[in-house]
C-alpha cells in the first residue's frame, strides 16, 4: 500500500473539522448561556436631587430591581443626602418646571383634572405657594394610595440596597453622622463609587 493511500482523503478531514466546530459551537452557546443564567444584574443609582418628587424615582427603582433580585447601590450626592437623613424635610418645588402641572386633589373629578399652568413669576413672588404645592402634591400621593418616601426607603433597607452616602457632600455641607439614618451602608466619595458605576449593567442619574 502506498503512503498516500494512507491519508485520510480531502473529504474525511473537512467532515472532521466540521463536525468538530459543531462541537465546539455548541460547547461555547452553553456555557455562555449558563453564564447568562447565572449572572446577577447589577444596578448603579446616582441620587442628585433633594425633593418630594424626586425622591421617589431612586427608591421605587432601587427597591423594584432589588425584589427582581438584581443587585442594587445608589450613592447620593449633594441635595440627594437629604434623603438619608433621619429626618427628611422633602419639599416641592413647581418653579421653573413646566412639566409639573398643578392639579387639585379635591372637588369635583372634572375640577381635579384640570391643569393648571401658573407662570413662573406668580409661582414665585406668592408667599406659601411652595409650601401649597407640597400639600397639594402629598395629598394627591396618598389619595392615589402610592406608597411613601419612608416605606420606599425601608423597602430598599429591608431588600439589601446598598446606600453610599459621598463623604466629599458630607463634609462640604457640614452635616454630622448623626444626622442621618444608621442603615447608610457606607461613606465613600467618587473614586470608590465609579468602579462599582463601571461593573454595572445599568448606570441612572437621578
Amino acid at each position: 500500500m502506498s503512503i498516500a493511500g494512507l491519508k485520510p482523503s480531502v473529504d474525511q478531514t473537512a467532515q472532521e473539522r466540521e463536525r468538530f466546530n459543531a462541537w465546539f459551537r455548541e460547547e461555547h452557546e452553553t456555557l455562555m448561556r449558563e453564564r447568562e443564567e447565572a449572572h446577577t444584574p447589577r444596578l448603579a443609582l446616582i441620587a442628585t436631587k433633594g425633593t418630594l418628587d424626586w425622591a421617589y424615582p431612586p427608591f421605587i427603582l432601587g427597591s423594584t430591581a432589588a425584589a427582581l433580585g438584581w443587585d442594587v447601590s445608589i450613592f447620593f450626592s449633594f441635595y440627594g443626602l437629604e434623603l438619608l437623613k433621619k429626618d427628611p424635610q422633602l419639599g416641592v418645588s413647581p418653579l421653573g418646571n413646566p412639566a409639573m402641572p398643578m392639579k387639585f386633589p379635591v372637588g369635583p373629578s372634572w375640577f381635579r383634572g384640570v391643569n393648571w399652568n401658573i407662570p413662573n413669576a406668580v409661582m414665585g413672588n406668592v408667599p406659601g405657594f411652595e409650601a401649597m404645592a407640597k400639600a397639594m402634591f402629598a395629598s394627591t400621593l396618598k389619595r392615589k394610595g402610592v406608597a411613601s418616601i419612608s416605606d420606599l426607603r425601608n423597602a430598599c433597607v429591608e431588600s439589601g440596597v446598598k446606600m453610599i452616602a459621598c463623604q466629599m457632600t458630607v463634609d462640604l455641607f457640614g452635616y454630622r453622622k448623626e444626622d442621618f439614618i444608621p442603615e447608610v451602608t457606607e461613606w465613600a466619595g467618587a473614586a470608590s463609587f465609579l468602579p462599582v458605576a463601571a461593573t454595572a449593567d445599568t448606570v441612572l442619574f437621578i
